[in-house]
């Protein structure tokens, strides 16, 4: 397992969390969002999926990656 934390702008509500989370979650991983910090800290299995698919997954939802 590995895990990495995104910082993630766009995000201020209950549903932005749930959406990010949700977007993580297909992908098989987990996601833990910090509205307050802007982050979101993503565990992955990386022998599955990149941090690059997960970057992707986030923007598909509307915000903006910028690690």
């Amino acid at each position: 397992m590995a895990n990495v934390v995104l910082n993630v702008e766009g995000m201020s509500c209950g549903h932005c969390v749930s959406s990010v989370e949700k977007a993580v979650s297909n992908l098989g991983a987990s996601a833990i969002v910090d509205l307050a910090s802007k982050t979101v800290a993503v565990d992955y299995d990386d022998n599955k999926l990149s941090v690059g698919a997960i970057k992707e997954a986030i923007e598909e939802q509307g915000y903006d990656v910028v690690q």
